[in-house]
This record gives C-alpha cells, structure tokens and sequence, in this order.
C-alpha cells in the first residue's frame, strides 16, 4: 500500500504533499506523487506539426514532479517517494491510481480553477469516488492540536469514518471527538396547521444514547485512545466546521442518513469540505 498524492504545482497540491508526507511517517508508507496531464500533449510524437507544443508541455510537467519530489524531500528525507506523470482527466487518472492505495491526498484548489469558489473540481470530483479514503488539504496545519473529530449518525458510513479516526488517533497519539449534530424540525404554522410539538431534551438524550452505543466498539477495539462523545443541538455542518478549528483532521462520511442514495458526496460532507479549518477525510461507502 501507499499514500498517492496528486499535484498540480499550485500551492495547495505543495501543501497536500506536506500533508501525505507526515502521514507517511505515521503510517510507515511510501508515497506516490501522480501529476496527470492532457492526452494530446502526453501521446504527441516529435514529428508533429507543432511538437514544440507538446515538448513544452511535457517539461513543465516535468518541472511539476521535480518541485513536488523537492517538497517531499525537504519535508521527510526518509519516506521513500516515487513520481508518475499520466495522461488524460485528473479526476479519473487519480481515481484510478487510488485503487491500489490507502489514502488519497489532494489540495482543495488547483491551477486554473476559479478563485472565487471554495473547493477545486479536481478534489471535489474524486471525495466520494475513491476506492480509499480522500483527504482534502486547503493549508498545512500548525502544531498537532491532538484531536481527530469524526462525524456520527449511527449509519454504516460513519462507522465507517470511526474507523479511520480511531486508527489516525492511535497513530498520532490523539484524542477522538466523536460529534452527533442535530437541529430541530422546522414546522412553521399555517393556518389551520397544528404547530409541530418537539421535546428537545428527550431527543437529545436520544441521540447520546445512539452515539454511546455507537462508539462502544471502538472504545473496545481502541481502548489507548481517548474519546469525547458530543451531541450538539445545530446543523451537522456548522457543528462540524465549528469543531473543526481546534482539530488536527476531520473524518466524514461521503453520505450519510437521508442522503439521496444516488448522490455520491452528501450535503453534510459537501459542507464540510467547502468550509472546514483543517485537512478533511471523506470516506467512502463500504463495499457490500
């Protein structure tokens, strides 16, 4: 197994390689940096009209890979670290490339996309997708804060995420906080409607209960890793963004309970990626 990180020789694809290369250590996995490039330029022969053309675009992709590698270098001198130029859709040549690997490491924004939207198409595209689990590193963290969060809803997905956040907890030697977010249904009245009577504390200590019983496993599986068990009275994403700030990573399910089945990132995940404080994990759905 390895980390396959992709770049672009923006700022954030350098960032996602100094993010995969701590991990690296952590893991004990060498690294895989993919650089993924148009097929016409990739496959252009040196008799072509315009070979120039090509030739220019494959030394720049060159040149690419060889700041990526000098970044995973000078980060983690000891982490074996190999390059691979592909041809053709980056969503698609990095999905494929994450078959074989453990984790998938890309920046929330590559060259030339618009610099008004949140999240890049590339990492947008592959969260969810991936055979393994896709991290979206915006900035390179400061010093470990020493606290994984990892979203619950008591579905397979987020079992799923706590999967990940206990192993990440026990390999960086931090702490889980499990969060369960929940708002209270809206039911304005109409005239003629009865107002939606809704016991607040009953549903909370509902929730609580689901989450303890949830969590019970892994305190088992883990029991070296402390673990904080939250149920917040907001909205998943605001709660999520919120825990967010004081985290080392966030771990997220690609979808979670009453998410249109046909959909592969949900709203909460969605959310998550575009506004979190810290590098984001998306997992995907388990294979049956």
């Amino acid at each position: 197994m390895e980390i396959v990180v992709g770049v672009d020789g923006s700022p954030a694809g350098l960032n996602a390689v100094g993010w995969a290369m701590a991990e690296a250590v952590v893991r004990r996995l060498p690294v895989r940096l993919v650089h993924v490039m148009p097929e016409w330029a990739y496959s252009m022969p040196e008799t072509a009209r315009h070979a120039e053309i090509g030739k220019w675009k494959r030394d720049s992709a060159g040149a690419v890979l060889e700041e990526a590698a000098s970044r995973a270098r000078a980060e983690e001198p000891g982490v074996e670290v190999v390059s691979q130029l592909m041809p053709g859709d980056p969503r698609s040549a990095l999905l494929l490339v994450a078959e074989r690997a453990s984790l998938l490491v890309v920046g929330s924004h590559g060259l030339g996309g618009f610099r008004g939207l949140l999240l890049g198409s590339v990492a947008l595209g592959v969260s969810g997708q991936a055979a393994c689990p896709v991290v979206v590193v915006r900035t390179i963290p400061g010093p470990p804060k020493g606290e994984i969060v990892v979203g619950v809803d008591g579905s397979d997905l987020s079992a799923a995420a706590l999967d990940l956040a206990f192993e990440e907890a026990s390999l960086r030697g931090s702490t889980v906080r499990a969060m369960h977010a929940w708002i209270r249904l809206s039911a304005g009245p109409k005239d003629g409607e009865v107002p939606l009577i809704y016991d607040v504390k009953a549903t909370a200590a509902r929730n609580a209960e689901m989450l303890t019983a949830t969590v019970a496993k892994w305190r088992t599986e883990y029991p070296g890793v402390p673990c904080v068990e939250q149920v917040v009275h907001d909205h998943p994403v605001d709660a999520i963004v919120d825990a967010s700030a004081s985290a080392d990573l966030v771990v997220v399910g690609s979808r979670g309970r009453g998410t249109v089945r046909s959909l592969i990132l949900g709203s909460v995940s969605h959310g998550v990626l575009h506004h979190a404080h810290s590098p984001v994990a998306v997992v995907p759905v388990p294979k049956k």
